[in-house]
């Protein structure tokens, strides 16, 4: 080994071993907070009471904007653009109502958005803090100008819900922030919930959405399935379902009461505690970096001795 490539090898280790040490801390980890929060924002929205106007993914389009003025969706059957019928969610749209139909007499509309969990994935796999959940509303917001593209928000999430701009120069994820720079700063609450003309979606605090939710399937029993979809699915959600179809079949997956989150910052923590790991392995390509040095230096006196030999 040249004395050259020892110096970039040196470098290299020093730069990885203090990339590790002084490596962000988040804003939120799900440590610190153990149990549920029922005084965070959030929505019940109750599909058997949903016609399926979509008034909801009008206002939130109406009052969030376009994202960059992307084209809106169109139908297939409107060649006019007329019609604004997104599938999915998606870089332009941010909540969306879908219809499943099990059988003619059983069918159910179902809205998707941002489920602001309690111990958000999205949040604790963010390198760069641009996911965030704030601690007192428990929001979990987006800001567009920390964000490095990595999309591990993406994967991270369970109920697929961040979307990226592909389609856009400078792109960004896009997601439901229950209107946090909008309409719940100005009015108080979400403008789906106030657009709703069926009380489908409900705005408050989640203790008092729960009481909800409980009281309605306590008066009507026979008219929802036996569970509160959010209560417990990954530790907790701040967006709650009631309906009267299974969860499952309105693509709503099952889940553990477990949150990722806290089982894998339990183990980053554990390993970082006191910087064990960065100076474990900063200790160690040390010790190969002193290793390979001394025998490149025993080589390059073996290489001299023989010269010396050969030439006399």
């Amino acid at each position: 080994m040249s004395a050259k490539s020892r110096r970039d090898f040196l470098k290299l280790a020093g730069l990885a071993g203090a990339g590790l040490v002084t490596a962000p801390s988040r804003v939120w980890s799900s440590s610190e907070q153990e149990v549920s929060n029922d005084e965070e924002l959030g929505m019940l929205y109750d599909a058997t009471k949903c016609v399926g106007c979509k008034a909801c993914m009008s206002a939130c389009k109406r009052v969030n904007g376009d994202y960059g003025s992307l084209s809106y969706e169109q139908a297939p059957f409107d060649p006019d653009k007329l019609w604004d019928a997104p599938e999915d969610l998606s870089g332009s749209t941010r909540t969306l109502i879908k219809l499943f139909k099990e059988s003619p007499r059983q069918w159910s509309y179902v809205k998707y958005s941002c489920m602001h969990c309690q111990k958000p994935s999205c949040v604790s796999v963010c390198p760069v803090k641009a996911m965030t959940k704030d601690r007192q509303t428990g929001i979990v917001d987006y800001n567009k100008d920390a964000c490095i593209g990595c999309r591990y928000c993406q994967v991270a999430c369970a109920f697929n819900i961040p979307k990226f701009q592909w389609n856009k120069a400078i792109p960004q994820i896009v997601k439901c922030d229950l209107c946090k720079n909008t309409n719940l700063k100005t009015k108080g609450i979400s403008a789906c919930a106030e657009t709703c003309p069926t009380g489908a979606i409900t705005f408050g605090k989640r203790g008092d959405l729960l009481h909800e939710a409980k009281q309605r399937l306590a008066a009507q029993p026979a008219r929802y399935v036996d569970h509160i979809y959010g209560e417990h699915e990954l530790g907790g959600t701040n967006h709650l379902y009631l309906a009267a179809m299974p969860f499952t079949k309105l693509g709503l997956p099952e889940l553990s009461s477990k949150a990722p989150a806290e089982f894998s910052e339990k183990i980053q923590h554990t390993i970082y505690k006191g910087f064990i790991a960065p100076v474990a392995l900063y200790g160690t390509l040390c010790c190969i970096a002193l290793r390979n040095m001394k025998k490149g230096a025993g080589q390059e006196g073996e290489q001299t001795e023989q010269g010396d030999d050969h030439e006399s």
